[in-house]
């Protein structure tokens, strides 16, 4: 009997998990284009739906009981939902790099809830995301709100979906010639693979990692540069 109750309140928590779930991947078909640019004034229009996804992300606690595919979904939305929350409380800006708070960047700001615990958008991403579940496409998953970052994803990310939604937003991004230029002897690409040079080396080398990914097959000592970080805001 105690059995069968867990199950039904395991089943009932899934099902308000993924209504929820579904009130933000409805925002984000709606605001965000499929080549990832935000309509920010749209967006601001509907913020009452993205305030009640909060209130649901507030209340919840990450149980251990989750896979590890509903783990990192719902981090990875929590981060992105927490970041337009805090460009569109900011807007209009040009930039995330404009917002600060106490000397603070938008990364360091304490201000996003979980689960009775308060986080800022960087504890999400390093402490909890790359630490946790280690994963070099969690780079392709978070969004920065910038024109430089992969693009945001136009739906939510859940368990069953994740692990395609990533393995596509990377090889998107990889072969992306506004992010990355790639040529057999030489590579001009992504600063978030120079910052983040350890993720994407764990493996074998940078080179090797973009092979898994590029149209062209890039020489192993082809030359690489850094293409400089374009910070404006990733709108519509």
């Amino acid at each position: 009997m105690k059995q069968l109750s867990l199950l039904f309140f395991a089943l009932v928590f899934s099902t308000q998990v993924n209504a929820q779930t579904s009130i933000f991947s409805n925002l984000l078909e709606k605001h965000v284009s499929t080549e990832g640019f935000v309509n920010y004034d749209a967006f601001k229009a509907d913020e009452a739906q993205l305030d009640n996804y909060l209130s649901h992300l507030k209340s919840t606690i990450p149980d251990n009981s989750w896979s590890e595919n509903q783990l990192k979904a719902f981090w990875i939305n929590a981060y992105n939902a927490y970041t337009i929350k805090l460009i569109l409380k900011n807007y209009p800006l040009k930039s995330i790099m404009d917002i600060k708070k106490d000397g603070k960047t938008a990364w360091k700001i304490p201000f996003a809830k979980v689960g009775g615990e308060t986080y800022t958008l960087d504890e999400i991403e390093h402490t909890i995301l790359r630490k946790k579940y280690f994963d070099p496409r969690i780079h392709v998953g978070v969004n920065c709100a910038s024109i430089s970052c992969p693009k945001i994803l136009n739906k939510a990310f859940t368990a069953v979906n994740i692990d395609s939604e990533l393995e596509e937003l990377m090889k998107e991004f990889v072969n992306d010639s506004s992010r990355n230029k790639l040529g057999k002897k030489k590579v001009q690409i992504s600063s978030i693979f120079d910052w983040f040079k350890d993720d994407f080396t764990k493996n074998g080398s940078v080179i090797d990692y973009l092979n898994k990914y590029a149209n062209t097959a890039i020489n192993p000592k082809a030359k690489i540069s850094y293409l400089k970080y374009d910070w404006r805001l990733n709108s519509k």
